[in-house]
């Protein structure tokens, strides 16, 4: 978190991140280079660049819609989501460098303006070997544009988190239009298996994440349901379980034993189809919505650390008792009023206005409710 907006907010971990995404690429195009020469002597070092520029960009796209999914399914991959945009931001730099390279060599020597002639060259859309594709690429690379344009937070901030995370799940739009400017070009110009078989493997590697990581989330959501009813179905038929409660109390939801909460973690429940985080630092429990005001990242995947709850995505932080940010941040997030009945943690499910100060649970407390 910072207070005022820098171009980038430059840590060691970001140095590394991009040095090695830089190294990645030249070495990358370099090889293709490379290696194309190798295949097809006769080519022109314009077609091969403009060829290693456009791989490059699409191999890119892929990783980054392969690393929210790969988070989901395993946290380990949680440092290539902290600097996500970066790598978004050179996908655009590479497509840009590869259409600007295009546009020069197909279309800068005619009568027409380039962007023109790209749109009305080629009418052949009643044809798939002659479908006019490069229109579908131009599309798709405005788009990677405005993502890349408002990939600061400041833009996050101004744009509104609802209209900002809108704007850049265009970029399963632009991976269509990517997909059909790569399918009724190249791969109607090269009859090569390898190059088909490729682009077919990438769809199909990324639907597949994408589908294991949600079915993951509903399968822990579901777990997570059927343990919080199985304890509160266990605790309503205890003289000191649910059904000790007053009445005012009776819409409480039991979570979990105040045991099963590690030391500045948190334990997720489900409840009216939201996700709550309830964590527990220094002998105390509170709760907050899971979901964190930057990017929606799941505050209960991280920890407390000094008195603050910080968010395992982008480090922005909360205090525990009113899902504050601390001045001068603005942050703010739901919170729940919690208890502590017979051993165990109880939450109301009814959210608070965010920023709303609720008192702490206390370990100790409801250790002899009856």
């Amino acid at each position: 978190m910072g207070h005022s907006y820098r171009a980038v907010g430059w840590n060691r971990q970001k140095r590394v991140y991009d040095l090695a995404l830089i190294a990645g690429i030249v070495l990358y195009l370099a090889t293709f280079v490379g290696v194309g020469f190798t295949l097809h002597p006769g080519a022109t070092a314009e077609t091969m660049l403009i060829r290693a520029l456009g791989t490059g960009a699409f191999l890119l796209l892929h990783l980054v819609l392969a690393i929210g999914p790969l988070c989901r399914v395993d946290s380990r991959f949680l440092p290539l989501l902290y600097n996500r945009r970066h790598l978004g931001v050179a996908t655009f730099v590479l497509g840009l460098l590869h259409g600007g390279f295009a546009l020069v060599q197909f279309h800068a020597l005619g009568d027409l303006n380039p962007l023109v002639s790209v749109f009305v060259s080629n009418p052949r859309v009643d044809s798939v070997a002659q479908f006019p594709f490069q229109p579908l690429g131009v599309i798709a690379l405005v788009i990677l544009f405005l993502m890349a344009a408002t990939s600061h937070d400041f833009w996050l901030a101004n744009l509104t988190a609802p209209v900002w995370k809108s704007l850049h799940m265009l970029v399963y739009l632009a991976y269509l239009l990517l997909v059909g400017h790569v399918s009724l070009g190249v791969l109607q110009a090269e009859t090569s298996p390898v190059l088909a078989g490729a682009v077919g493997i990438g769809m199909a590697g990324l639907l597949a994440l994408h589908l294991l990581a949600g079915a993951s989330e509903v399968a822990v959501d579901r777990g997570r349901d059927a343990a919080t009813g199985a304890a509160g179905s266990a605790a309503g038929h205890s003289s000191l379980g649910l059904s000790s409660l007053r009445e005012e109390d009776s819409a409480f939801v039991d979570v979990c034993a105040v045991s099963e909460i590690d030391e500045k973690r948190a334990r997720l429940v489900s409840v009216a189809g939201d996700r709550v985080a309830v964590f527990r630092y220094d002998g105390k429990f509170s709760a907050v919505s899971n979901a964190c005001q930057h990017q929606n990242g799941p505050l209960g995947e991280g920890c407390v650390i000094d008195g603050l709850i910080t968010c395992p995505w982008h480090g922005y932080q909360y205090r525990p008792l009113d899902g504050a940010s601390p001045e001068p941040f603005t942050e703010k997030v739901p919170t729940f009023r919690v208890q502590i009945r017979s051993g165990r943690v109880l939450i109301d499910p009814t959210p608070l206005p965010a920023g709303t100060p609720v008192e702490p649970a206390l370990i100790g407390e409801g250790a002899s409710d009856g």
